[in-house]
């Protein structure tokens, strides 16, 4: 058995939540993009340790937002807290199913092999900023939104406005692996595991915001006991495993 397997069992068997092959379910997650490789590590240990199948569809929070309010199916969903917590509100969370995952802040990359500028200060970040020729973000996204209104506060707003690339939270760190963007500001998260990209590392701790991600179950789930289970997965310190080598980290709000 897989090292990733037996911990993963473990911590289910210890949890109370282990359940047995025959008694596998599929299960859907919708989650925000800004946790995707998490998600998607720790579901895959899920399945293995339990026998049950894993579904996650990504897509920008608000989008999962949209979803949910619009009545779409799923049994989980990963999203930051702000967001999650008004679906609690709307009855579409069940309120005793929210646990949180952690948080990370922005991050940069550039196409894997081009020379890396410094982004360690706040006057680094803003000189490679005016010098590149063209950054991703998330357009739709919180952090997206975040990094225009930065860019404003540092009073560079109006020269970078032509460089600017809003783009969907299934590409931002794609294109600039193809050499279309020359770097892309994100969730730091989001860049671990893309092929073709280099992290460049967080924005400066002066200029940074914290991404939380927090997770919760459907009131009307088919699968509860199982849903439980993958929440408790999701959010149990032994997850640190997986969370701590792409940034993510614990926090108490």
């Amino acid at each position: 058995m897989k090292t990733s397997t037996l911990i993963a069992r473990c911590l289910l068997a210890g949890l109370g939540l282990l359940a047995h092959v025959a008694q596998a379910v599929e299960l859907k997650v919708l989650s925000g993009n800004g946790s995707r490789p998490a998600v998607i590590a720790l579901t895959k240990q899920f399945e293995q340790a339990t026998g049950h199948k894993v579904t996650v569809d990504f897509f920008v929070n608000p989008d999962v937002k949209k979803k949910i309010e619009a009545g779409e199916y799923f049994d989980v969903t990963v999203l930051n807290p702000p967001v999650l917590d008004d679906l609690i509100k709307q009855g579409k969370v069940a309120a005793n199913s929210r646990a949180v995952i952690g948080r990370i802040g922005l991050g940069a990359a550039i196409k894997s092999g081009a020379p890396k500028p410094d982004i360690s200060t706040v006057e680094g970040f803003k000189k490679t900023m005016l010098s590149i020729n063209s950054v991703a973000y998330p357009g739709d996204g919180a952090s997206g939104i975040y990094f225009v209104s930065l860019l404003d506060r540092m009073g560079i707003g109006a020269e970078m406005k032509p460089k600017l690339r809003p783009m969907s939270g299934e590409y931002n760190v794609e294109v600039v692996a193809t050499g279309t963007v020359d770097m892309v500001v994100v969730v730091a998260s989001r860049i671990y595991g893309v092929p073709g990209v280099d992290m460049l590392g967080l924005i400066p701790k002066e200029l940074q915001t914290w991404i939380g991600f927090a997770t919760g179950v459907n009131p009307q789930s088919k699968h509860a006991e199982a849903a439980k289970a993958l929440t408790k997965f999701l959010s149990t310190p032994p997850a640190d495993a997986v969370l701590k080598p792409i940034g993510i980290e614990p926090f108490v709000e």
